[in-house]
């Protein structure tokens, strides 16, 4: 992720403050409690560990990373942007891992 992009997400989540949240926030929390986790099949290409969802209902989700760390952050991201989502709200997001 940029910095520009996380400058930018920031700056709107001090412009909106803490009684405003955007909607594909909420959305992605409605998704979540009604459709349970996103499972992705992991595979790897080039040097790269490509994940791609499997039952995403708006469609696929595919990112990669170059260890299994970057490939978790990347995913966290590519969720939040599925429900156009900044990333500044990740922590609210609250979107872990499940195994």
């Amino acid at each position: 992720m940029s910095a520009i992009k996380k400058m930018k997400d920031n700056l709107l989540k001090i412009f909106w403050g803490n009684t405003v949240v955007p909607r594909g926030l909420f959305e992605l929390n409605q998704y979540f409690r009604l459709n349970g986790p996103i499972a992705f099949n992991y595979e790897r290409k080039d040097g790269l560990i490509v994940a791609c969802s499997n039952n995403f209902r708006h469609g696929s989700i595919i990112t990669s990373g170059q260890d299994e760390t970057e490939l978790d952050k990347n995913i966290k991201d590519a969720i939040l942007t599925s429900f156009e989502v900044p990333s500044s709200y990740a922590k609210e997001a609250k979107i872990a891992k499940s195994y």
